[in-house]
């Protein structure tokens, strides 16, 4: 009965034990990541005019097939919202930013050249002679490829000034707040009548 006992807590242990293993392998793994993320830039790729989505989904293709994780880490289409009119009605809609375009953030080399560059539905990088060119910080900031963290004291009653979106120039006062999703709902007026609108912090800027 004793050297049951004592088998069973060493299976537990031995449990235990890989799973902190793994657990402390996994964030490793996460920041070894982060710090090569961190050198990588963002560049601009060509894409046949209407396969942005399709370009997009065969490099996701290609990269778990040449296991570049290590090198490519995030691929974005910037949209944008614009207001359209409808039937006589005003709406909201997404459209994208850049067509013919696909904006990948990577540790450029002249050995990942070939993978992209072969890509269906990519057609080469933006750059002299086809060549990688990274962008600059500014043009990161103006096609938002990255978020950017905004801190404000914001509360109900506040007025602000929408600096980005289909709603940008326009005043409203905040109707509600959400700390943790960095986002607010604000009324702005239009026609002549208020119209709740759903931004984010890095949208607005209180008055």
């Amino acid at each position: 009965m004793e050297n049951n006992e004592i088998t069973k807590n060493e299976v537990v242990d031995e449990v235990v034990e890989t799973i902190e293993t793994s657990v402390e392998a996994n964030n490793e793994e996460s920041s070894e990541i982060d710090k090569l993320k961190e050198t990588a830039q963002w560049y601009a790729l060509h894409t046949y005019s209407g396969y942005e989505n399709v370009a997009k989904e065969n490099l996701e293709i290609v990269i778990d097939k040449y296991s570049l994780q290590l090198r490519v880490f995030d691929i974005i289409i910037p949209m944008e919202d614009v207001v359209e009119e409808k039937k006589g009605k005003r709406e909201v809609v997404s459209r994208k930013l850049m067509p013919g375009y696909i904006f990948v953030k990577m540790i450029y080399g002249d050995d990942i050249w070939h993978a992209i560059t072969r890509t269906r539905g990519i057609t080469g990088f933006v750059g002299p002679n086809g060549r990688a060119l990274a962008l600059t910080e500014d043009e990161v900031r103006r096609m938002k490829l990255e978020v950017v963290t905004v801190n404000i004291d914001l509360h109900v009653g506040d007025k602000v000034e929408v600096i980005d979106g289909p709603f940008a120039g326009q005043v409203g006062s905040v109707i509600s707040v959400d700390v943790e999703d960095r986002r607010c709902r604000i009324n702005v007026e239009m026609f002549g009548r208020d119209i709740p609108v759903d931004l984010e912090f890095n949208q607005i800027r209180k008055i």
